[in-house]
């Protein structure tokens, strides 16, 4: 079930940048994504208030743990700014790139109080795969 998730989270991924590049086409980058995230806030009350939940913040917690929100709006900004000129396939492929590197490099080293998975040399393969595929994407 997880699996089947995990590939509704990338289609989502793709209809929200989609939907929030051209957001910033009509109104800007910045005021984009003011509005993404106010309505994004909204959205997240209307959940909670449904669910019946109750906001939990813990003091245990590392200060970075926290930053996550400001790493979304730079997500957001910066997939607009991207989608402008790349379009959506060459953003989203790019992105995926990138999450590809950095997961594999937290797994390694074990950053950010994740378990420690070695890298083994066999995963260059799907890297390889992903920068081929981007490749073909951008120049063909």
């Amino acid at each position: 079930m997880t699996k089947i998730i995990s590939v509704a989270i990338g289609m989502l991924i793709t209809l929200m940048i989609t939907l929030n590049g051209t957001l910033a086409n009509a109104t800007g980058n910045y005021t984009s994504s003011m509005l993404i995230h106010f309505l994004g806030l909204v959205g997240t009350i209307i959940v909670m208030i449904m669910a019946n939940a109750k906001l939990k913040l813990r003091n245990n917690l590392s200060w970075y743990v926290y930053t996550g929100g400001v790493i979304g709006v730079l997500t957001v900004l910066f997939n607009n700014l991207s989608f402008a000129t790349l379009g959506v396939s060459l953003t989203v492929a790019l992105g995926l790139l990138g999450q590809s590197l950095s997961s594999l490099i937290i797994d390694h080293y074990g950053l950010l109080g994740m378990k420690k998975i070695p890298f083994e040399s066999k995963k260059i393969i799907g890297l390889l795969l992903i920068i081929a595929g981007i490749v073909v994407m951008a120049f063909y």
